[in-house]
């Protein structure tokens, strides 16, 4: 049985093991909304008897506390996979469908293979195993919550390194997403290889760059 301290997070968790399901899965994903960088999804199989406390979704803690829990998830869970699809893969295919490869690949990743997944929001039909999508599942499901907090700083990490290679965009700060500062640096020096092209903020300054390259 799954204890936390928030009883209500386990729910779906325990409600799996009483149907006879034992080893139990989260995904969840980062970076849907940004202009650059992948997108990245997380699978992790919590140690149902060993749950760090203060799971909660990530984007409702600091970067600090992120962090720390994500230490506390390494150490303790039975399984953790990640899954990045690029954004060449987001242009091909959309961002939904590269969100459901990347959530494919952290399944793949499982050292330990789960036999059932509880997913935020997205449908994976095509998949060997049982689960269910649960509409904002980082709030209703622990498992879930833990694989947002796994998501997200390995997400943020990536962009902290781009930062390094492109350091007139201050990915570091705003990782990707549209700030005033991101969208000010992409008109002032155009979009990168590591832009989304297929979202209409950097489409717009393509056009405007090609533009100015004929001149």
């Amino acid at each position: 049985m799954f204890r936390f301290e928030v009883e209500q997070m386990c729910v779906f968790e325990n409600l799996a093991l009483s149907r006879g399901y034992r080893m139990i899965s989260g995904i969840d994903e980062a970076g849907r909304g940004a202009l650059a960088g992948p997108v990245i999804a997380a699978c992790v199989m919590l140690n149902q008897e060993n749950i760090p406390s203060g799971i909660v979704d990530s984007k409702k803690i600091s970067d600090a506390r992120r962090r720390e829990l994500l230490h506390a998830i390494r150490e303790t869970a039975l399984s953790i996979g990640i899954g990045i699809a690029g954004p060449e893969i987001i242009d091909e295919v959309n961002i939904y469908n590269a969100t459901k490869i990347a959530m494919k690949k952290a399944l793949d990743n499982m050292t330990v293979k789960p036999d059932f997944l509880l997913i935020d929001a997205v449908k994976l039909y095509d998949i060997s195993i049982s689960a269910l999508s649960i509409n904002k599942g980082e709030d209703r499901s622990v498992s879930i919550a833990a694989a947002s907090i796994i998501a997200k700083v390995s997400r943020d990490n990536i962009m902290i390194d781009l930062s390094g290679k492109y350091p007139l965009y201050g990915f570091s700060s705003h990782k990707g997403y549209g700030t005033s500062l991101h969208r000010e640096s992409l008109f002032q020096y155009g979009p990168t290889e590591v832009h989304r092209y297929s979202y209409k903020p950097v489409a717009k300054v393509h056009e405007i760059w090609k533009l100015k390259k004929q001149r």
